[in-house]
């Protein structure tokens, strides 16, 4: 199937809350981990997101290059070959977006897909975030109102955030403290400066203890009642069920329980980074100790090439992780539930 359009990704942000599963949001930064990602959607049977950070679109712009943009394009582009060989529904995101980076990354992206649009075209990511969680929360609104304006227009969803994610990612770091906690007051003030929907779609990442990182279970406090809590306060004032679309981050560490409540109560997107990457490392440490003498012309000799052929760790590595995109998929309850 094609990347997903406009149409096909709404039906699938709805599908997920009405049906409470919730579809895992693999980072890449490469064709290899693109393609393990789509391998692993297959063979769970379930549709998924796609998407990339701004050091993943730097990185995949090539080191020598960085340019956000011009990774984001390339990723896009390539993506929308590959992943029509493949019988689910991808949607692409770019992740966090703080604010000083808005005019290298997510403001030209988004120009882009309204020229798309015009020309009959479907936009060319169907989500991005803004992370205003640096900023306070007026500014943070205020930016995020002007951005779902021109998402709306490009057919685009639109990911904001209220509250901290703990942690560090791609140099955005979140310090641990009260704001690891979004509130009732944040959620209202967020659906009176965005509203719920009929001024353009939006994914709302709210926190409840979430922390980017490597972490053993129990390490992170998290709360998922929180997002009870926003869900019911926003409802008792609009009289709308669970209004908003959530997403979970910095769920490493969390344990299967506080992951399906945190659906329970809405979220429909989980990221999934930090596990993906070490799935598809660990492979590749596995093959250069096992083959040290092929990979490495050891002492003058000429090794073998079978070993040190990129392709030979690459389909290992990429096994890793599509089998941990596998695992996510079961996690959140979308394994086997792809639109036909």
């Amino acid at each position: 199937m094609p990347i997903a359009t406009p149409e096909v990704y709404a039906e699938m942000l709805d599908r997920a809350k009405a049906n409470g599963f919730a579809y895992p949001a693999i980072n890449v930064t490469s064709s290899q981990t693109l393609n393990a990602a789509l391998r692993g959607f297959a063979e769970a049977e379930s549709d998924g997101i796609i998407q990339v950070s701004t050091g993943g679109a730097e990185y995949l712009s090539g080191p020598s290059v960085k340019d956000m943009v011009t990774g984001s394009v390339a990723l896009a582009e390539f993506a929308r070959v590959v992943a029509d060989k493949y019988p689910v529904n991808i949607a692409l995101h770019t992740d966090h977006c703080p604010k000083d980076k808005l005019d290298g990354f997510v403001r030209p992206l988004l120009e882009i897909s309204q020229r798309r649009v015009a020309e009959g075209k479907d936009p060319l990511f169907q989500s991005h975030m803004w992370d205003g969680s640096a900023c306070p929360l007026d500014e943070n609104l205020q930016i995020a109102r002007e951005l779902l304006e021109k998402a709306a227009a490009a057919r685009v969803v639109l990911e904001a955030e209220i509250g901290v994610v703990g942690g560090e990612e791609d140099g955005v770091v979140g310090e641990m403290n009260e704001k690891l906690y979004s509130t009732p007051e944040d959620a209202l003030a967020t659906a009176e400066a965005l509203g719920l929907g009929e001024r353009g779609e939006y994914l709302l990442a709210a926190t409840f203890g979430n922390v980017h990182g490597v972490y053993k279970p129990g390490h992170v406090k998290l709360r998922p009642t929180v997002l009870k809590e926003i869900q019911e306060a926003v409802a008792a004032k609009y009289g709308t069920e669970k209004p908003f679309n959530l997403v979970f981050h910095g769920g490493s560490g969390s344990s299967l329980e506080e992951i399906r409540e945190a659906i329970s109560y809405g979220v429909v997107k989980m990221n999934i980074d930090t596990d993906t990457q070490y799935a598809f490392t660990r492979p590749v440490a596995d093959h250069m100790f096992r083959k040290y003498d092929g990979v490495l012309k050891v002492d003058g000799d000429v090794g073998n090439k079978k070993d040190y052929d990129p392709r030979a760790w690459g389909k290992s590595a990429e096994a890793g992780m599509a089998a941990r995109v596998r695992e996510a998929c079961e996690h959140l309850l979308s394994a086997g539930n792809k639109l036909s």
